[in-house]
């Protein structure tokens, strides 16, 4: 008995020993690279609102609400007896130095509207910062202490991280510096909403307010992300974190310590995804590339001649895989730089070259509602819909020189269409056809089967965009 016990607790000792030796040990990573870790506090005169959570589109449903949130937990101002002369808000965050003469990279909305920028190394010295410059889109800002000989960070490619690789994050969570916390990366290349000029690391390292700006770590010590942004339902971490790539990062301080701004390139061309539906009605051979619903007047693509319904396949020799591809390649090339494009147009490839141009500081696009259009009489189509001929006026006011217009929607409607919108284009088996006429367009209809997958380009405001329909109903 006792020698069962005896070989029991020797094979207990031996499993642990393996399960130890294939656990990685961080402790020599955290000395090596701690030092260079800083917290980060600012405080802002209490003279502006504080920026309000972004709404995520097509996330208005509260019971499916899931927002990203940018993580500094701000301290509201103090409360007297009275108005005081001086009311502060203050926020928390981190940052990394870069080099050895006080440069520290942190997240761009940890640092934004602050009127005062506080560095607090881990030897407790505390300097005041200023700001370089700060680029929004990618949520990276460059500031500066002046100090020297100070820790610096090396950085890794991240490129070459696998998904499953342990990596390890340290940061200020909640004020508590130099926090230390591992996971592995979940995933890599993601798109979050309004976020078009980073491809994300997710990892499911814990990551709570305050850890903002703090550096990314793979296990040879090397920053590989800059931790930005989490999922949560809640404010705090819920096992989705995701960092900005490190190769991004330099590219953008690189440009911030040089002219204190980012410069980016521009096509003038909105785009959207590829689905399944929309490969086969473009006879594609699978879904990839970035679909054109417009291209802007007088813009770098025009000139090229890139067209409405090409679907932009490679951009500068990479390829296109998805909708996010293409403005963070777009983005990261030079403005006044000529590269080659591939394009599927009308079932077959073909090459252009085309001019990048700078992308404003801010560019909002105004979308103007269709107004209320007058019903028409008339048989709905197979698909489920009343169109009427444009009149001379009605092509004017809409800036279209053909089409058909949408006066009733149905309630079996087949099409995802709106009263007032413009039906530009009908698209089956890669065959684009321009809209001319309710009777062109309805003999169009009646000519296919009713399992037929057919694209339509619909025009709505300003905006531009192709609807997939499978299936018609019968022909009456």
């Amino acid at each position: 008995m006792k020698t069962t016990k005896a070989i029991a607790a020797l094979w207990l000792a031996a499993f642990s020993l393996a399960v130890q030796a294939q656990l990685p040990d961080f402790t020599r990573l955290v000395e090596e690279q701690g030092n260079a870790v800083v917290n980060i506090s600012t405080t802002q005169a209490v003279r502006r609102p504080s920026a309000a959570v972004p709404q995520v589109p097509g996330m208005e449903d509260e019971e499916v609400l899931e927002f990203f949130r940018r993580f500094i937990p701000r301290q509201p101002p103090a409360q007297g007896g009275g108005p005081t002369p001086r009311s502060e808000s203050r926020s928390l965050g981190s940052g990394f130095l870069i080099s050895t003469d006080g440069y520290v990279l942190t997240n761009a909305h940890v640092v934004e509207g602050a009127d005062e920028i506080t560095v607090k190394l881990t030897d407790k010295r505390e300097f005041k910062a200023k700001v370089i410059g700060a680029d929004k889109r990618t949520d990276i800002a460059l500031i500066k202490i002046d100090a020297a000989t100070l820790p610096a960070v090396r950085f890794g490619d991240p490129n070459k991280l696998k998904v499953g690789e342990w990596v390890v994050a340290i940061g200020s969570p909640f004020n508590f510096e130099n926090t230390v916390t591992a996971g592995i990366v979940s995933a890599k290349g993601r798109s979050l909403p309004q976020e078009n000029f980073v491809p994300f690391i997710q990892t499911d390292v814990a990551i709570n307010p305050g850890n903002s700006g703090g550096p990314l770590f793979n296990l040879r010590g090397e920053v590989v992300g800059i931790n930005s942004q989490i999922y949560s339902r809640t404010g705090g971490f819920m096992g989705l974190s995701f960092a900005i790539p490190a190769d991004v990062a330099q590219d953008v301080l690189k440009q911030l310590k040089e002219k204190g701004r980012v410069a980016r390139g521009r096509i003038g061309v909105q785009i959207q995804e590829v689905t399944r539906d929309l490969a086969l009605s473009f006879g594609l051979d699978r879904p990839r590339g970035a679909l054109v619903n417009s291209v802007e007047k007088g813009s770098p693509a025009e000139k090229a001649g890139v067209e409405t319904s090409d679907i932009i396949t490679t951009f500068d020799g990479k390829p296109v895989e998805s909708l996010s591809d293409l403005p963070r390649f777009v983005g990261s090339t030079r403005p006044g730089t000529t590269v080659p494009l591939e394009v599927w147009r009308k079932g077959s490839a073909r090459k252009i070259t085309v001019t990048v141009s700078e992308l404003p500081e801010e560019r909002v696009a105004a979308l103007d509602k269709p107004r209320p259009q007058k019903s028409a009489e008339g048989q709905p189509n197979r698909l489920g819909i009343v169109v009427a001929d444009l009149t001379a006026e009605q092509k004017k006011e809409k800036q279209v020189s053909n089409g058909v217009l949408v006066t009733e929607v149905r309630a079996d409607a087949r099409a995802d269409v709106r009263k007032g919108d413009v039906l530009m284009a009908l698209v089956q088996k890669g065959q684009h056809t321009e809209l001319k006429t309710v009777e062109q367009f309805n003999k169009l209809l009646a000519s296919l089967d009713k399992n037929a997958v057919v694209t339509l380009q619909v025009k709505r405001g300003e905006t531009t965009a192709f609807v997939t329909v499978s299936g018609l109903t019968e022909k009456g």
